[in-house]
C-alpha cells in the first residue's frame, strides 16, 4: 500500500490519477515504499524536478514488477493460505488492503467465485495494472479499486465479511488505529486475514558467492537494521495487537517456503529484481568487496548472474493470522 494525498474510487477499469505517494503497498517487503513492495519498505517522496519524477516513476515500475513476480513465484503458497482461512461460509464482499498490483485480489477471486473485491492502495499505477488485468481476465465486474492513504481518513469501503491484508499492515504509521478501523469495517462474525513477512527472501547458499562468502547474511543484517529504524512493525507478532483491538484469534500459522529454480522460469527474474531492490535500499552502506560481488550477481548477462546459478532457490516464510470480529 502506498501513501497518497487523496482518496479516489474507480471501477476495475480505471486506476487514474497522479501517483504522488511515497509508497507503502507490499510485496515481499524490500524496495517498496507499498511500495510502502512487495511492500522496498522505504518510501520515495514525490519529486518536483523532472529527474526526481523520473526516478519516482522508475521506482514505482520496479515495485510493480517485483509484486507481479512475487505473485507468479509464490502462487501455490498463496492459494494454500486462501484455502486455509477458517471461514464459516464463502465471503461475498472482500476488502484487500494494500492490494498492490492484485496478488491477493486475484487469488481471492479465484478461491471465492461468488465474491467481489474492493482493492485499496495508494499507488495509482499499481491500481491501473490491477484494473487492466481484471479487464483482460473478464473480472472487471467483480473488482472495485479505491486509491487511498490509510494513514489518513478511510474511505467508505462498505461492510465486508472478509478483510485481507498481505504485507501491508507493517507499513501503517499507527497499526493499532488501523486494526480498530478494520474491526469497525467488518460485519459481525467477519474475518480479518493478516499475512506478513518473516523478512526478505534468501536466494543463495551460505558459502556463496565464491568471491564474497556470506554476502547474503551481511545484506540481511544491514536490511534488518534499516527496517528496525524505518519500518519497526515488520516481523511483529500481530496476535496481541489484534486481541487488543477487539478481535478473537481463530487461527495462526507460519508457512516455510523453499522453491528451487526448477519450480518456475520466474525464479531467476524474481531473485534478480529482489536483489536489485535490496541494492537500492542499502546504497552506500555496503563494503567495496560486497558491493562488487553484488553487482556481479545483478549483471543479467554476466557469468556470475544470480539468475543463472544452479544453486538458486527461494527461501522465505509467511506468517498468517486469522482474526474474527465477534
Amino acid at each position: 500500500m502506498s501513501t497518497s494525498p487523496s482518496t479516489q474510487q474507480h471501477g476495475a477499469n480505471d486506476g487514474r490519477g497522479p501517483d504522488k505517494g511515497h509508497g507503502v503497498s507490499h510485496g515481499h517487503g524490500e524496495g517498496h515504499g507499498h511500495g510502502h513492495g512487495h511492500g522496498t519498505d522505504h518510501g520515495h517522496g514525490a519529486g518536483h524536478a523532472h529527474g526526481a519524477n523520473h526516478d519516482h516513476a522508475h521506482a514505482v515500475e520496479g515495485q510493480a514488477e517485483i509484486l507481479d513476480l512475487d505473485a507468479e513465484v509464490l502462487a501455490g503458497q498463496l492459494a494454500e493460505i486462501t484455502a486455509w482461512l477458517p471461514l464459516a461460509s464463502a465471503p461475498r464482499h472482500i476488502v484487500d488492503l494494500g492490494s498492490g498490483t492484485g496478488t491477493g485480489t486475484f487469488a481471492l477471486l479465484a478461491r471465492f467465485p461468488d465474491a467481489r473485491v474492493t482493492a485499496v492502495d495508494a499507488s495509482a499505477e499499481h491500481l491501473r495494472r490491477l484494473s487492466a488485468r481484471a479487464e483482460a481476465s473478464g473480472l472487471a465486474d467483480r473488482v472495485r479499486t479505491v486509491r487511498a492513504d490509510l494513514d489518513g481518513e478511510w474511505p467508505d469501503l462498505g461492510a465486508p465479511d472478509l478483510v485481507w491484508a498481505s504485507a501491508s499492515m507493517h507499513h501503517m504509521a499507527d497499526p493499532d488505529r488501523a486494526l480498530r478501523k478494520v474491526r469497525d469495517l467488518l460485519t459481525p462474525g467477519g474475518l480479518f486475514a493478516v499475512v506478513e513477512l518473516a523478512g526478505f527472501p534468501r536466494f543463495l547458499p551460505p558459502d556463496a558467492p565464491a568471491e564474497s562468502p556470506g554476502l547474503e547474511d551481511r545484506l540481511h543484517a544491514d536490511s534488518d537494521a534499516f527496517h528496525a529504524e524505518h519500518v519497526p512493525h515488520r516481523g511483529a507478532d500481530w496476535g496481541p495487537m489484534l486481541t487488543a483491538a477487539g478481535f478473537t484469534i481463530d487461527a495462526e500459522r507460519t508457512i516455510s517456503i523453499h522453491l528451487d529454480r526448477s519450480h518456475s522460469d520466474a525464479v531467476g527474474r524474481y531473485a534478480l529484481e529482489s536483489l536489485r531492490l535490496l541494492r537500492t535500499t542499502l546504497g552506500e552502506t555496503l563494503s567495496r568487496a560486497d558491493s562488487s560481488a553484488l553487482d556481479s550477481l545483478l549483471d543479467p548477462h554476466g557469468p556470475g548472474s544470480i539468475a543463472h546459478r544452479d544453486d538458486l532457490a527461494v527461501r522465505t516464510e509467511r506468517m498468517v493470522w486469522a482474526a474474527r470480529r465477534e
